[in-house]
């Protein structure tokens, strides 16, 4: 009995210890890359506002649709803004959420927020990328009416998020050298997606090169450049939001 009384008085300095090693988990991200801080400065294409989102808006124009995009699990918000700002360059806002931890599954409503922030955006997508990219599909599949487009980078939806028949443009973006997010696990979510998503298979790419962070344990090396992987990227998921309007 006092064995047992003893073991009672340890688990709540155990429960203690574990949470505080997940808080360090999730606070210590992949970092991003210098040519990632790079693109968080404005020009004479795009302006960037950071606060509690990253914002990339187009100048000279008044955008009628927009991005919200969700970071992969555990990677520096910051390692999507190349991408996001070539978006935007061509007439698009894109806005990078800061999820808690770093981790998408804690805040999948997060897109409302922004949505509510900007009422002057027509058209929507929410996309994401890894488990940013599930948990975009969860958003959607619970508040189709709020979003028009899905866009997943390196990402499935899951058994749960059933967008088949949701009536959303969708395009779906992997590489075949993905280590992390493979193709035999996209290509098993076809039929959970519309039968008119645009799919994307980047050849030689890999799962790292969806954002500026450096490498990924787990993922395998690429056989094309991250900027040409990023290039084919941009383009698939420029051509998603402008079917949308």
């Amino acid at each position: 009995m006092r064995k047992f009384a003893r073991i009672l008085i340890w688990i709540p300095g155990l429960l203690l210890i574990l949470a505080a090693g997940f808080v360090w988990w999730g606070s210590t991200p992949a970092q991003a890359m210098p040519e990632a801080l790079q693109a968080l400065q404005s020009d004479a294409q795009v302006e960037v506002t950071e606060s509690d989102w990253l914002t990339f808006t187009p100048t000279g124009l008044q955008p009628d649709t927009g991005l919200i995009f969700y970071p992969g699990g555990r990677v520096d918000t910051r390692a999507y803004a190349p991408a996001a700002h070539q978006i935007a360059a061509q007439g698009y806002l894109v806005v990078i959420v800061r999820m808690p931890l770093n981790l998408a599954v804690l805040d999948a409503g997060a897109a409302a927020e922004v949505i509510a922030a900007h009422p002057e955006i027509q058209y929507w997508a929410v996309g994401g990328h890894s488990l940013g990219g599930a948990m975009a599909a969860t958003f959607a599949s619970r508040m189709p009416e709020a979003v028009q487009g899905l866009v997943l980078w390196a990402a499935y939806p899951s058994s749960a998020d059933d967008l088949s028949s949701s009536g959303l443009k969708i395009a779906s973006i992997y590489a075949t050298l993905d280590g992390l997010a493979t193709g035999e696990q996209i290509e098993a979510s076809r039929a959970l997606l519309p039968a008119d998503t645009a799919w994307t298979v980047i050849e030689g790419g890999n799962h790292a090169q969806f954002g500026w962070y450096g490498e990924q344990s787990g993922d395998n090396p690429a056989n094309i450049s991250r900027s040409a992987q990023q290039a084919l990227i941009v383009q698939a998921t420029v051509e998603l939001l402008n079917s949308l309007r």
